[in-house]
């Protein structure tokens, strides 16, 4: 932990955690200094009173020589590694931390840190849920809603903080140590941000580093890469598998399916109990199966009760923007899958339905293979919507395939889709890319999608 009131702080980035971190750090006792190279009118959570009001020094338009005269650098996670300002800074001698790593110094609250190529986000908002429902004060945040700067003041000792981290924002902490850790799965992903896979991987394992035999890390059993990953480190180890009968191998602590029923078993305290039907579980999905089997050792890691555990997994509805359902409309039923901005992303989205999908895809993206979903596409897909910089590329590799139709803005894509079904088939937004071409991030995207599909008649 650094020494807030003897040490100097620049937060790079006035986005969400950008400004929490630094009025939490000033509120602390810190000398801080924030940049930002945005103009103002650019930054959606910006308040220049706010930094008035708290003293705080900053500066937009720019990133000038003022950020180098602070001892320790807090970054936004969309700063990349290699960013001059990090490098000059590392040169300089500066500590370099992320706002999940600066924000854990003041948190007094058990920490479930969630992370993962895929789910991460469904899992954190399902596994707050059910703390909820269980009586416990509990925040999610991090990489979904709230920052986590934003969540420490109204923490108390007996809280719960539920937060979802990305590889930016493991990509540098030093004491950040949640009490249980969860990684879903590791697919290559965000390669271009860290030079590699390995560093991409490495950056997810970070999650693991501070924690120790007392702490709880919960591993996906059916991602070969990550359980090899994983054989020698320190906390205890919890695994969840769809595929395999964990009983029957060596792992201690977990959560399987076995006759087409959720058991979660504790082999140190002779526990292994049917939690729930799977046909039960309202969220659909492959994929929803692995994050209500996390969220579930998450839970009992706390000692709640199977009774919360069903109640809520019959109940909760999704995550917006995840395989989340819009409306039906002569008989088509819409799905907005906008936060699907890679091919593993996609391949979950298409196995959660049999067949007769239109699918809308399409965007910003880098060195996609899409021959890996050759075969699912030509299985569930009637027609395809190409949309974005990458609609070219898309309609050159699949219209050997099936039939591929361009669309020129959200809207032209969402008439085309409809004017392309019938009555039993579903139009499905998963785009496999990212979404800044044409949008300000996924959930713009998917905001645009739903209201397209509500202006149909």
């Amino acid at each position: 932990m650094a020494d807030i009131k003897n040490s100097s702080f620049t937060v790079l980035g006035a986005g969400r955690s950008g400004i929490a971190i630094a009025k939490l750090l000033k509120y602390n006792g810190a000398e801080v200094f924030l940049s930002d190279e945005h103009e103002r009118e650019e930054l959606k959570y910006f308040d220049e009173q706010i930094f008035i009001d708290g003293g705080i020094k900053y500066e937009l338009g720019k990133h000038s020589d003022k950020v180098y005269e602070s001892d320790v650098v807090i970054k936004s996670p969309g700063i990349a590694p290699e960013n001059e300002v990090i490098l000059k800074s590392k040169q300089l001698g500066k500590k370099i931390y992320s706002e999940i790593e600066a924000a854990y110094w003041f948190c007094k609250a058990p920490v479930i840190a969630i992370t993962g190529t895929n789910g991460k986000t469904t899992t954190s908002v399902l596994t707050g849920e059910i703390f909820k429902n269980a009586g416990f004060d509990v925040k999610v945040c991090g990489n979904v809603g709230l920052a986590f700067s934003e969540v420490i003041p109204f923490l108390k000792e007996e809280s719960i903080v539920v937060l979802e981290v990305s590889s930016y924002q493991l990509n540098d902490i030093k004491d950040f140590r949640p009490a249980v850790s969860v990684i879903m799965n590791i697919t290559p992903d965000h390669i271009d941000w860290h030079g590699s896979f390995e560093n991409y991987m490495n950056a997810k394992l970070n999650i693991l580093k501070n924690q120790s035999e007392t702490d709880i890390t919960i591993i996906n059993y059916d991602d070969d890469r990550l359980k090899k990953a994983v054989k020698d480190i320190k906390p205890e180890k919890a695994f969840f598998s769809i595929e395999k009968n964990l009983t029957e191998s060596d792992v201690k602590r977990g959560s399987f399916i076995k006759d087409d029923k959720i058991i979660y078993f504790d082999k140190e305290k002779s526990i292994e109990e049917e939690i729930m039907l799977v046909k039960d579980i309202n969220i659909r999905g492959k994929h929803n199966l692995y994050n209500s089997l996390a969220a579930i050792i998450s839970a009992r890691a706390f000692e709640i009760r199977n009774e919360v555990l069903r109640n809520t997994l019959i109940s909760f509805p999704g995550v917006e923007h995840r395989i989340e359902f819009v409306k039906v409309l002569h008989g088509i039923s819409f799905y907005n899958d906008s936060k699907a901005t890679n091919i593993d992303s996609l391949i979950v989205a298409l196995e959660s339905f049999e067949k007769d999908l239109i699918l809308i895809m399409g965007g910003r993206e880098k060195g996609n293979d899409y021959t890996v979903i050759d075969k699912l596409i030509s299985e569930r897909v009637k027609v395809i919507i190409a949309i974005g910089e990458t609609k070219d590329k898309i309609s050159k590799h699949f219209e050997k395939i099936k039939k591929v139709i361009s669309a020129d803005s959200m809207e032209d894509a969402v008439i085309k889709a409809i004017e392309s079904g019938k009555a039993g088939d579903t139009v499905l937004l998963s785009p496999a890319c990212k979404s800044f071409d044409m949008f300000e991030n996924f959930e713009h995207r998917g905001e645009e999608f739903k209201k397209a599909v509500n202006r149909l008649r």
